[in-house]
């Protein structure tokens, strides 16, 4: 059968993560259940990039589906768009997937940010898609702690304690901090990140941004290894799968 390789775009604020599970909707079972009609009525295997947690977002998901309706991928993305209706996922784009290539082990890179409001009031028009902080944050301050986790390290500290990793050795090629207007972006990049990764690195990032912890802080907790130590889990909503990269380009229709 065909194989597709499909660019998705969700809001996770009405999902249980990406993945399959009992207690409720996942962005993998929509997918699925939406391609069914496109594959004898057979339900088929969605694999994604990366998975994401209960309330995160995503604009370049990469997913792989193999179904037996032979569309062009134009086609495809319009019929698979057209059946995940009304849940709040769009397929931006459709791919012929090349052979024995894999959305997971085939990227070279993959990109995330995390959106902070720092402001008194409440968010209204973005509630569910920042983290709303009623305080200043020092972006600056952040950027320069940010800097010292770059590299290849073991990131143990800013682990979950579920992470399933055999092991905590990571390269992170980006974590910069930047200011716009009223929000402040966390940008993290990195070939493959541990679970809740990115989101205990602005958890820390968040005390430095404060003035409660120095610069040289989240540096100090990465060397002691210790996830105790470091700052606390930022809520989901803030954070956004943004894309991933791949050696050799996708042509997407």
């Amino acid at each position: 059968m065909p194989g597709y390789a499909l660019l998705v775009e969700y809001d996770g604020a009405a999902f249980y993560g990406w993945q399959r599970q009992p207690s409720g909707p996942s962005v993998q079972q929509v997918l699925e259940e939406a391609a069914s009609p496109l594959n004898g009525g057979e339900v088929p295997l969605a694999t994604a990039s990366g998975r994401t947690d209960s309330g995160v977002h995503a604009e370049g998901q990469v997913v792989l589906m193999e179904l037996s309706a032979a569309l062009p991928p134009e086609r495809m993305r319009a019929a698979l768009d057209f059946h995940t209706r009304p849940h709040r996922i769009a397929i931006r784009g459709a791919a012929m997937a090349p052979e024995g290539w894999s959305p997971r082990f085939s990227a070279v890179q993959r990109h995330y940010r995390y959106r902070i409001l720092a402001r008194k009031a409440k968010p209204a028009l973005e509630e569910g898609r920042v983290w709303h902080i009623p305080l200043p944050l020092d972006h600056e301050a952040m950027h320069a702690a940010a800097q010292g986790l770059l590299g290849k390290h073991d990131f143990s500290a800013y682990r979950a304690a579920s992470c399933q990793a055999e092991h905590a050795l990571r390269t992170l090629d980006r974590l910069d901090v930047i200011r716009l207007g009223e929000e402040v972006h966390i940008l993290a990049s990195a070939r493959s990140f541990l679970h809740h990764q990115v989101r205990n690195l602005v958890g820390t990032l968040y005390e430095v941004g404060l003035g409660r912890r120095p610069v040289e802080w989240p540096r100090e907790v990465l060397e002691g290894r210790d996830r105790q130590a470091a700052g606390q889990t930022a809520p989901p909503q803030g954070l956004c799968f943004l894309r991933v990269d791949f050696a050799e380009a996708i042509d997407w229709r």
